[in-house]
C-alpha cells in the first residue's frame, strides 16, 4: 500500500480520535498525523478491527489477573476495594535522546536532595546560609529529630527516590512532585512489560526497547552496597505491615523477585542493639531492611507507642550502625510539597549546577502575598497538601464548585503552612483505549521514574511508570483514584544493546545468588524455571 494512503488510513478504533486544543498530544500531531517516533507502532495498531482490539485488550486484563497484580481504592464511593489494575495496551515511547536529558535531571536532583538531607540533619549549612528558611523544614511533621547526627552507611538517604514527571505543552518535562519515601509502583511497571509482552510479544520484538527487567537485581545491589561495615554477605528483607496494605502486592513482588525474605514487624525482633529474624532453624541477623511503613510505625519505643507494626528497638540497632533502613526515616520533609519550591536553589547550593529539570512554579500559602493571590485565583490554580500522596485533598479550581472552592478556603486559612497551590498545567494526552466506547481517545498522563542510589553507585531506570487519567478530561492519574498505565518504552539508541540476555521467545534472564530469574511472555518464574512463579499454575 502506498505510504502517503497508509499515513492517512485509520482502523476503526482511531476514527474519531480528537486532539484537544491546548494540549501536546504525544501521539498524534494533526488528525491521522503521528510523531515520527510513533509511525511504526501506529501502523501496527492500525492492523487490528475494533472486535481484534478488544480481543487483546481482554487478554491483557487476564494477564494481570493471572498475575494477581491490584491495588485498593480509598475513595469515599470505595473504600478498600481491591481491584485489577487498568492497563492500555498503547505504549508511551520516549526517544533515546529525549530520556537521556530526562535520565541526567533525574540524577541530578536525587542526589541533590540526599545532599541536602545529610546537611539538614548534620551541620544545616543551607539554613544558616538562609537559602531555605528554617522553620519551613522544622514545621513539617515529617522532620525527625531522632535523625540529628545519624549518618547512614555511604551517607545515603533517600536510596530509592520516585520523581513525578509531567510533559507540558511547550513540550518540556516538569517535576511535578519528589517522593522520597520509598515510593511505590515499581511492580506495576515490571508486570505491564510483562502483559505487554504476553498481548503482543510479535510486535513488541521488533522495537529496541530498552528493558526494565534489571531493576530487582539493582535495588538489591544498592541495598548490599549499604549494609553496615564488615558485612561481606548482608542478609536483605523487606519489612511489610501486612496484607491489608494497599501495596501488599508490590512488596512481596519486590521480596520475591530480589529473592529475599519477606517480613512483617512480628519476624524481626532486636536484641543488644542487632535485629534478628526468627527462622526455623533459629535467630539470623537482618542487616538491610527495605521497610514499607511510616516512620510514625517504625518503632514502637521510639515513635508511636501503640504501633503493631514496627519492630521495638530497631532505631536504636540503627543508630548504632548495626542496621540499615531504606529509605532512612526522616526523608518525608524533603519531599515537603512547600519544600519543593526550593529545590531549584537546593540544586544550585549543593551542585552548583542549573537544575536540568523544571519545577512548576507554586505559590506557598504560608506566605502573605502569595496567600492573598491563591484566595483571589482559586479557580485557575490547583490546591494541595504539602503532605499527602496518592492524589489525595487536591482541589483542581477549574472543575470545583463555588461550595468546593468555599470549602477550600476555609482549610487553607485554618492552616496555611499546610497548602500549596500551583497552575493548572496542560498534562500532555495520549491515545488510550476506552472500554465501553471501544475506541482510542485522549487521556491525561504523568511519568513517575525510579532512582536509585546506594554507595558508590547510581542507578535510574529507563522507564516507568506512565499513570493515565482514565476519566474524560481528568487531571489526577494516580492509581488510587482510579487512574490505569502504560508500558513506557525508552528507546535504546541504533545499535544499543540490552543488559540483560534476551533470546528469540522474547524471554529475559539474569543470575541471581546462582538461581535464575525469567520474565517473559509466559510470566516471572525463580529457581528452577516455573518452580517459583507470578503467575497461577497453569493460567496461560
Amino acid at each position: 500500500m502506498d505510504a502517503a494512503v497508509r499515513q492517512n488510513q485509520t482502523s476503526e478504533v482511531f476514527a474519531n480520535y480528537q486532539i484537544p486544543p491546548n494540549f501536546l498530544d504525544e501521539v498524534f500531531r494533526a488528525p491521522g498525523e503521528v510523531h515520527p517516533h510513533y509511525q511504526a507502532v501506529y501502523q501496527q495498531f492500525l492492523e487490528f478491527s475494533k472486535e481484534e482490539f478488544k480481543t487483546l485488550n481482554e487478554h491483557a486484563k487476564m494477564s494481570f489477573f493471572n498475575q494477581g497484580i491490584t491495588f485498593s481504592v480509598y475513595s469515599d464511593k470505595a473504600k478498600g476495594v481491591e481491584r485489577i489494575f487498568p492497563f492500555d495496551l498503547f505504549p508511551r515511547i520516549i526517544p533515546a535522546a529525549e530520556w537521556a536529558k530526562v535520565e541526567k535531571g533525574i540524577l541530578q536532583r536525587c542526589v541533590a536532595m540526599n545532599l541536602f538531607i545529610q546537611d539538614i540533619y548534620s551541620n544545616q549549612h543551607i539554613l544558616k546560609n538562609k537559602v531555605v528558611p528554617a522553620d519551613l523544614i522544622f514545621s513539617s511533621k515529617n522532620y525527625l529529630k531522632a535523625m540529628i547526627g545519624v549518618k547512614p552507611v555511604g551517607g545515603i538517604y533517600n536510596h530509592i527516590s520516585g520523581t513525578d514527571l509531567i510533559k507540558h505543552s511547550d513540550g518540556e518535562y516538569y517535576v511535578l512532585e519528589d517522593n522520597l519515601r520509598c515510593p511505590s509502583g515499581i511492580s506495576y511497571v515490571l508486570s505491564n512489560r510483562v502483559a505487554m509482552k504476553r498481548t503482543l510479544f510479535q510486535m513488541f520484538r521488533q522495537f529496541n526497547v530498552e528493558t526494565v527487567g534489571e531493576y530487582p537485581q539493582e535495588l538489591l545491589a544498592t541495598m548490599q552496597s549499604v549494609a553496615p561495615r564488615g558485612i561481606d554477605a548482608p542478609t536483605c528483607v523487606v519489612l511489610t505491615p501486612g496484607v491489608y496494605n494497599s501495596a501488599y502486592f508490590e512488596h512481596a513482588f519486590l521480596a520475591l523477585t530480589m529473592g529475599v525474605p519477606l517480613v512483617e514487624g512480628r519476624d524481626l525482633y532486636v536484641d543488644k542493639n542487632f535485629v534478628y529474624m526468627k527462622t526455623i532453624n533459629g535467630p539470623k541477623r537482618v542487616d538491610v531492611v527495605y521497610r514499607r511503613l511510616d516512620d510514625d510505625f517504625l518503632d514502637p519505643m521510639e515513635f508511636k507507642p501503640d504501633s503493631m507494626l514496627g519492630v521495638p528497638g530497631i532505631m536504636a540497632a540503627y543508630k548504632k550502625g548495626n542496621v540499615n533502613l531504606i529509605n532512612a526515616p526522616g526523608t518525608g520533609f524533603a519531599d515537603d510539597k512547600a519544600v519543593y519550591t526550593y529545590v531549584p536553589d537546593i540544586i544550585k547550593y549543593y551542585l552548583q549546577e542549573e537544575p536540568i529539570l523544571n519545577n512548576v512554579h507554586t505559590y506557598r500559602c504560608e506566605k502573605d502575598d502569595d496567600y492573598q493571590y491563591v484566595l483571589e485565583n482559586m479557580d485557575k490554580l490547583v490546591i494541595k497538601p504539602v503532605d499527602e500522596s496518592g492524589g489525595y485533598g487536591i482541589l483542581i479550581g477549574s472543575k470545583a464548585t463555588k461550595e468546593q472552592i468555599s470549602e477550600f478556603k476555609t482549610l487553607i486559612s485554618e492552616n496555611r503552612r499546610k497548602y500549596i497551590a500551583q497552575p493548572v498545567m496542560n498534562l500532555s494526552t495520549h491515545a488510550t483505549f476506552i472500554e465501553g466506547d471501544d475506541q482510542f481517545e485522549p487521556r491525561h498522563v504523568d511519568l513517575r521514574s525510579f532512582c536509585l542510589l546506594g554507595k558508590d553507585r547510581q542507578f535510574v531506570l529507563k522507564g516507568g511508570l506512565s499513570r493515565v487519567a482514565l476519566k474524560k478530561g481528568s487531571l489526577i492519574v494516580n492509581s488510587s483514584q482510579g487512574g490505569g498505565s502504560k508500558d513506557t518504552w525508552v528507546m535504546a539508541e541504533d545499535g544499543a544493546s540490552q543488559s540483560m540476555q534476551q533470546n528469540g521467545s522474547m524471554e529475559q534472564s539474569m543470575t541471581l545468588n546462582g538461581e535464575t530469574m525469567t520474565m517473559g511472555p509466559q510470566g516471572m518464574s525463580i529457581g528452577t524455571q516455573g518452580s517459583m512463579s507470578m503467575g497461577k499454575p497453569g493460567a496461560e
